[in-house]
């Protein structure tokens, strides 16, 4: 009877903690971090139906089901499927190099290996400024940068211009693209670090650019780089209304980071009047980040 009771009521708190993780408190950030790691909050369930087993308890094994459900319900979108069949007509890439990159040029001359028709880079400047230079030059004969972002590509870009991401320095830039299928509008960002007990910064960063999303009049729109925040977040739901997230056409959550085992996706490609056929991740040298390329085609 102890068995059954323990094991119905860590099924209740499981179920409760995957589709209720945004509404806990956060308490020096503890709920933001427990919105990043919601999704890992089913590997609860396995361990809860070996538990019921061992115990020889059905009840435990029908409580072992019910969160189950719930982490399909919370998190199955990622396995939703394209939005567009065929292939993409603009293939876009991000990448934050990492400061800290000790193989630049590698890393470099592996997402220009994609083929991609834009380039967005994070974390740009030293050495990655300079490998950026030298590798992509002759391909991405167009280019832009503002601060520590910038964006290489394939076709003619102008009215380049800051775009405002909440922090102290330049870390966003806005540009028109004369891209296949028509002009559109991209943003390179890398929103301010998030920390345990630390999230002000990044909070108004989300907060100053999905107004400044919000108010864009383009009608295609591809948004590219660092968000420092993952798709779970309590903050993310309501960011930039009318714009979608590239993951949506990989078939999986597509995490980013830690780059050498990443549990977390931080690093997203947002569209608007645009449609994502592919999405797949990039794991080039020297960066804490794993890349992110999309297929993009025009919206009919």
């Amino acid at each position: 009877m102890r068995a059954n009771a323990a094991l119905v009521g860590a099924g209740a708190l499981l179920t409760l903690l995957l589709v209720g993780h945004r509404l806990i408190p956060d308490v020096a950030g503890l709920g933001v971090l427990l919105d990043s790691a919601a999704p890992w909050l089913g590997l609860g369930v396995p361990v809860l139906a070996l538990t019921a087993l061992a115990c020889r308890s059905r009840l435990g094994i029908a409580a072992a089901v019910v969160p189950l459900l719930a982490w399909g319900y919370a998190f199955g979108w990622w396995w939703g499927g394209p939005d567009s069949t065929g292939p993409g007509q603009l293939v876009v890439v991000t990448q934050n190099m990492s400061a800290a990159n000790d193989a630049p040029g590698r890393a470099i001359r592996e997402l220009r290996a994609t083929g991609a028709d834009l380039i967005a880079l994070q974390e740009v400047s030293g050495q990655n400024a300079r490998a950026a230079e030298n590798e992509l030059s002759d391909d991405y004969p167009y280019h832009a940068a503002v601060g520590t972002v910038a964006l290489w590509s394939r076709y003619p870009v102008s009215g380049v211009e800051p775009a405002d991401v909440g922090a102290g320095w330049r870390r966003g830039l806005r540009a028109r693209v004369d891209a296949p299928g028509g002009t559109l509008t991209a943003y390179v960002v890398h929103l301010p670090s998030i920390r345990l007990g630390d999230n002000a910064s990044r909070d108004h960063g989300l907060a100053t650019l999905s107004r400044e999303l919000s108010a864009e009049k383009s009608a295609r729109v591809v948004v590219l780089g660092d968000f420092n925040t993952t798709a779970t977040d309590r903050h993310w739901h309501a960011f930039a209304p009318g714009y979608h997230d590239s993951r949506q056409a990989a078939g999986g959550p597509q995490f980013t980071w830690p780059a050498a085992l990443p549990v977390v996706g931080p690093d997203h490609i947002l569209i608007r009047g645009l449609r994502a056929a592919t999405s797949s991740v990039l794991h080039t040298p020297g960066s804490d980040h794993r890349g992110l390329a999309a297929g993009l085609a025009v919206r009919d």
